[in-house]
């Protein structure tokens, strides 16, 4: 069963808090307040997830923004030994389906849970590729938790589910849906299906705007 996570408040534009200043002056900015040593302003964290940067499976370097094409994303934290792998099916079949009308599945491996992501790079391309034909965008495998967690997910994991919990990621195929304006418009526990009634009103929500 999921770990159950701490609840944290999401502040504005879903960004981090920033810290408070210390006796020597101020501190530096939050890592999710800030890109290229700028501090962001109240609704920079949007635009700042967007363009955070990335490495895609096959190595080469991109950020969400170029991804997507401009468009929706649903981020997807994989693993290819869980008992949810199977969602990669579903998740293909959102791909085909919406990706005409701008929304792109994206996938990130990670090794965190159980060791359950263990393969190398291309193990996993074969593996999506020939066992659920795999089209979406995958990137290089991240941490998505803990110190070491990706600056894309440190702003993920800021925004609530639909219960209002924020926090860590809870186990593999945790799933976020963000808008192309940047802001992260749902949050949905590994154990959703992606074709849920929830995920597909909440899709179809972010595709009209």
């Amino acid at each position: 069963m999921p770990p159950t996570t701490r609840k944290l408040a999401a502040g504005p534009c879903k960004g981090a808090a920033p810290l408070p200043p210390t006796s020597e002056g101020p501190r530096p900015p939050h890592p999710s307040q800030a890109q290229g040593g700028a501090t962001a302003g109240p609704c920079q964290g949007a635009s700042d997830l967007l363009s955070s940067p990335l490495t895609t499976l096959q190595g080469e370097p991109t950020t969400l923004r170029d991804l997507t094409g401009g468009g929706a994303a649903l981020v997807v934290n994989v693993a290819s030994r869980c008992g949810l792998t199977p969602q990669y099916t579903l998740l293909e079949a959102l791909q085909q389906e919406y990706g005409g009308r701008g929304l792109t599945v994206v996938g990130v491996p990670c090794n965190q849970f159980a060791g359950q992501e263990p393969g190398t790079a291309e193990e996993i391309a074969g593996f999506c590729s020939a066992t659920y034909g795999v089209t979406f965008p995958m990137t290089e495998k991240l941490e998505v938790n803990g110190p070491g967690a990706h600056p894309l997910f440190q702003r993920l994991t800021a925004s609530p589910d639909a219960s209002g919990e924020a926090g860590d990621v809870q186990w593999n195929f945790e799933k976020w849906l963000v808008g192309a304006d940047g802001e992260v418009a749902a949050r949905f526990r590994p154990t959703t299906q992606p074709d849920a009634p929830e995920v597909r009103h909440a899709i179809e929500e972010v595709l009209s705007r």
